[in-house]
């Protein structure tokens, strides 16, 4: 039996907008995804908020969850993350209080502390630039409005109040979260897939960490990107899209997700590609084979409990194959599908 059998594949989705597409197309390409992936058996599927950037749709994320949840039966969906400085603590409160009563028992609330945009986004969203050391007394605060009201509180989460059930993750690319979710005993989720420099968080985490009334033990999650094809040539020609989509970051100049080229060469200068490249350094690219056999090495290097796959795909039918390849490696393969059979009435 491969070692993957009893690790979760849960998904990561931020609504990605391919060249010539809208916002309208992304979304419902999400609904195909999680209709497809629930098929296949994953675990959760995730929408990080991210704002004024071109290629990312997921803005509005409590309401794309909505979105996905009122498609789909029981898959888990949720943010990765919801970014809390962001907002005021009891708007997240009745946000995700009001899509648990909708959806009970499926959504999750990944919260980070990156403002999820650049500086004059910051501005605009009226976040100070000393709003993300905040993080520790907004959590404490959201917690509160979703714990049961206390006689005589002033303010509560309507709805809300009393559903502390709902799933509270602390999303990390350094060790600070990774800290703060081992003092309080919750859930983790590490970024490796923008940030592969840093899964000592990970080990951080498990060695820190102190029972609670949400965990006895510690539970935690690695990103990773993944582009699996039917062969190693394949993808790794569709992950030039990837490719791409990282060096229009390094640029600055952040673009809607662009079609796969034959080569990279030419298009960018070496310091460029080391930067690609350091920024992919996780990412993994192959065929069935070449997939399976980095993905358990990078469980038995993490002792993560569960793994969320992010994957960019100019393509829709190339992303549903991909999924569709990874969890057939957790040893019953899936059968394959229609693309056209997921997307939503």
């Amino acid at each position: 039996m491969t070692v993957l059998a009893n690790v979760p594949f849960s998904v990561l989705d931020l609504a990605p907008i391919v060249e010539g597409g809208s916002a309208a197309d992304a979304f419902r390409n999400t609904v195909a995804l999680a209709q497809h992936v629930e098929k296949l058996g994953y675990n959760r599927f995730w929408l990080a908020e991210h704002h004024n950037i071109p290629g990312i749709a997921s803005s509005a994320t409590a309401v794309l969850i909505g979105h996905v949840a009122s498609h789909t039966t029981t898959l888990r969906v949720g943010s990765g993350g919801i970014m809390l400085p962001n907002h005021a603590p009891l708007i997240i409160a009745e946000q995700f209080g009001t899509l648990e009563t909708l959806y009970p028992g499926r959504i999750d609330l990944g919260l980070g502390r990156a403002p999820g945009s650049d500086g004059a986004t910051q501005h605009a969203l009226r976040r100070g630039p000393r709003s993300g050391l905040e993080f520790p007394a907004l959590l404490d605060e959201l917690r509160a409005f979703l714990a049961p009201a206390q006689p005589g509180q002033p303010v509560r989460a309507i709805p809300g109040a009393g559903l502390d059930s709902i799933p509270i993750w602390l999303l990390g690319s350094s060790d600070f979260s990774a800290r703060l979710a081992a003092e309080l005993g919750l859930p983790f989720s590490f970024a490796g897939h923008f940030s592969p420099e840093g899964m000592a968080a990970m080990r951080l985490y498990r060695h820190l960490f102190k029972p609670s009334e949400t965990l006895d033990r510690p539970y935690a999650m690695i990103g990773v990107p993944v582009i699996a094809a039917d062969t190693d040539e394949q993808a790794r020609h569709l992950s030039t899209t990837q490719q791409l989509k990282f060096l229009s970051l390094v640029r600055g100049n952040r673009l809607a997700l662009q079609p796969p080229v034959d080569s990279m060469d030419g298009l960018w200068n070496e310091w460029e590609r080391q930067a690609v490249h350091q920024k992919l350094a996780a990412s993994i690219v192959g065929g069935p084979d070449t997939v399976r056999q980095k993905l358990e090495a990078l469980v038995a290097q993490t002792e993560a409990d569960e793994v969320m796959i992010v994957s960019d795909f100019h393509h829709l039918e190339d992303r549903l194959r991909s999924y569709e390849i990874v969890a057939s490696l957790k040893g019953e393969r899936a059968a394959r599908q229609d693309p056209a059979s997921c997307l939503p009435a």
